[in-house]
């Protein structure tokens, strides 16, 4: 193995090991969540959508509408999403969060920055100096390798 596959390889060993590391900080609010996987996700489609009926949410979960309905009972439950009329249709009902489930996805989507933060805070500045330049770097081979268009 040449010295640049070494090198990529102690890198991706490093980002894993991180990785794991976050698995077990007890201050992850996803690691204090009581739903399940199927609960999760509709709850963060409804994050990005603001609303679904409970077709467009077995559509996208790639299931049927009598497994969503489940699924949407028990977050009923919990008080994260309840169920309301369709103003443009009254025989769908739309399901959107409560503010108890706008909190926990808010909550969800500002952990990682957060934790994040406090890994940059740990470092020395002369660190974060040369973090800060290779950062620059990667963003400029990502910009060449992805396709925004």
């Amino acid at each position: 193995m040449d010295e640049r596959e070494e090198l990529i390889a102690r890198i991706e060993e490093d980002q894993h090991a991180l990785g794991r590391l976050f698995t077990h900080d007890r201050s992850m609010p996803l690691l204090t969540l009581n739903l399940t996987m199927q609960q999760l996700k509709v709850v963060l489609i409804l994050a990005g959508r603001g609303s679904a009926s409970g077709q467009e949410l077995a559509h996208a979960l790639g299931t049927g509408l009598g497994t969503v309905t489940g699924i949407v009972d028990r977050l009923v439950a919990q008080g994260l999403v309840s169920r309301h009329e369709d103003p443009n249709d009254r025989r769908v009902r739309r399901i959107r969060l409560t503010d108890a489930g706008v909190r926990m996805t808010e909550e969800l989507a500002d952990a990682g920055p957060a934790g994040y933060r406090r890994l940059l805070d740990a470092l020395d500045l002369d660190t974060l100096r040369q973090l800060e330049h290779v950062m620059g770097k990667l963003r400029e081979a990502a910009t060449g390798l992805i396709d925004t268009g």
